[in-house]
């Protein structure tokens, strides 16, 4: 990762955020890991700032800290009825929480951060090319679209594997676990829109 993606992560703030939600409504590191579904010493470590969340894993904490995952990607509350986010004010969301970070192999690029109150989270994505023992499936609860912009994706669900062109699109239940990457020589790039239900 370079150090231009490094440092906009830092200016995220993540970890702080997520640490001061949840000491503002009195949950124990310990509640919010079985809220989650994620380990307690995991989520220490997000907290310190020396792991960052892919997006699944942001929207577990966002749920159950009881916030749109938008606003950890805002400097501060935004009101607007419409927003926009010119090309180089996009915020880069971490994608390594791994030990091998080299596993998850998505870069986002939040769109709409501004918007507070909204239904959706649309991104950029960069998928990367990997191996098929090395995919990660993710799950977490809602629905997501997919629109394919550059490259070949593969997209893996319910034990079936689906390709993905340039100019495709997918839309499916982010409940059930899946994982994708891309194929070919070069990363694949996508629009991928997260609708987080309740």
């Amino acid at each position: 990762m370079s150090r231009d993606v490094q440092e906009e992560v830092k200016e995220l703030i993540l970890g702080q955020k997520i640490k001061t939600l949840r000491q503002r409504r009195g949950m124990s590191l310990q509640q919010m890991a079985d809220q989650t579904n994620l380990s307690k010493p995991l989520l220490s470590q997000i907290e310190s700032e020396v792991v960052a969340p892919p997006v699944a894993t942001l929207l577990k904490i966002s749920k159950a800290l009881n916030v749109n995952i938008g606003y950890f990607f805002q400097a501060e509350e935004s009101g607007k009825r419409a927003v926009i986010v010119r090309k180089n004010e996009r915020k880069q969301v971490f994608r390594r929480i791994h030990e091998d970070a080299s596993k998850v192999g998505y870069y986002y690029e939040a769109l709409a951060y501004p918007k507070a109150d909204k239904h959706m989270e649309p991104f950029q994505v960069q998928f990367e090319v990997k191996k098929k023992d090395d995919l990660l499936f993710f799950t977490h609860q809602g629905e997501e679209f997919v629109f394919v912009l550059e490259g070949q994706l593969e997209f893996n669900y319910e034990n079936e594997t689906f390709l993905l062109e340039a100019g495709d699109s997918l839309y499916f239940d982010s409940s059930l676990p899946h994982a994708f990457r891309a194929l070919g020589r070069k990363n694949a790039l996508a629009i991928d829109v997260i609708y987080a239900s309740d």
